[in-house]
């Protein structure tokens, strides 16, 4: 099977802190996968890394078969991504969001407005395209930047905490949505999640990352099996431990280098 992300020893290092320590994983092309840790265990660290917000100190990360350190350009068109927080524009409407967007990646003027269309349509936005942002409840805010992530036909879409805040009913409908496009596509999701039932009810495999660790990889029934428990969240506080844990020391950073990077693409 294709290997869509690879990552070979990669380590983070701030100063004397190690924030990701020599782990090694992959995602396979089409997969749902999950990235799982406490607070302060690497995982915003890491996902910064794949999607070039930070550079690694040492080791190998390649997304659809690019250096993410040396080819970061291709890398940046190979995926979309929805940020924890939100990111669309307020004062612009859902189809002024698309369209610069679809500005911004050189998606050509030809396709661009069916793509639009299909998109808005797909995530039930469409009816509300020349509405201003502003006026959108969190979940539509949330739809909208799926939509948005998806303009550029990326190999891979990145999640983080996609659903946060948001009522049982609209997290059940984006994520109906993310499977609809996995499997329409053949996309890559890429997701981090505090809610453990959508770890385990969605992904098809999950990698627990741990004081820099990556400390178990394989399915939920796996992961159940290997800690004897009875539910992903049980079998995630036997390998984590249940003490309250601290945001890690670079997350700080994350609006710094968001503008960063969007200023590079």
């Amino acid at each position: 099977m294709e290997k869509i992300i690879l990552a070979e020893n990669l380590t983070k290092q701030f100063g004397n802190l190690t924030a990701v320590d020599s782990i090694s994983f992959s995602v396979t092309k089409g997969e749902i996968f999950a990235f799982l840790g406490p607070n302060g265990a690497g995982k915003s660290t890491t996902i910064k890394m794949l999607t070039t917000l930070l550079q690694p100190t040492s080791g190998r990360l390649e997304l659809a078969g690019f250096d993410v350190v040396t080819h970061q350009d291709e890398v940046r068109k190979s995926f979309g991504i929805v940020f924890q927080d939100p990111s669309v524009d307020d004062e612009l409407t859902a189809l002024e969001n698309m369209q610069l967007h679809g500005a911004m990646y050189n998606v050509p003027r030809a396709e661009l407005g069916s793509r639009v269309e299909e998109l808005l349509r797909l995530v039930e936005l469409w009816e509300r395209k020349d509405s201003l942002v502003k006026t959108f409840s969190g979940g539509m805010k949330r739809r909208l930047e799926i939509a948005r992530g998806l303009l550029h036909h990326p190999h891979i879409l990145f999640l983080d905490e996609p659903t946060l805040g948001l009522d049982t009913q609209t997290r059940n409908l984006l994520w109906e949505y993310v499977r609809q496009l996995s499997k329409k596509e053949g996309m890559t999701i890429f997701f981090s999640t505090h809610y453990l039932e959508e770890a385990e009810q969605i992904a098809e495999h999950i990698a627990i990352i741990d004081h820099g660790k990556i400390v178990a990889r394989g399915t939920a029934a796996q992961l159940k099996k290997q800690t004897k428990t009875k539910s992903l969240e049980e079998a995630y506080l036997a390998l984590t431990g249940k003490e309250l844990r601290d945001e890690s020391a670079s997350s700080k950073d994350t609006a710094r280098l968001r503008v960063r990077a969007a200023g590079r693409r």
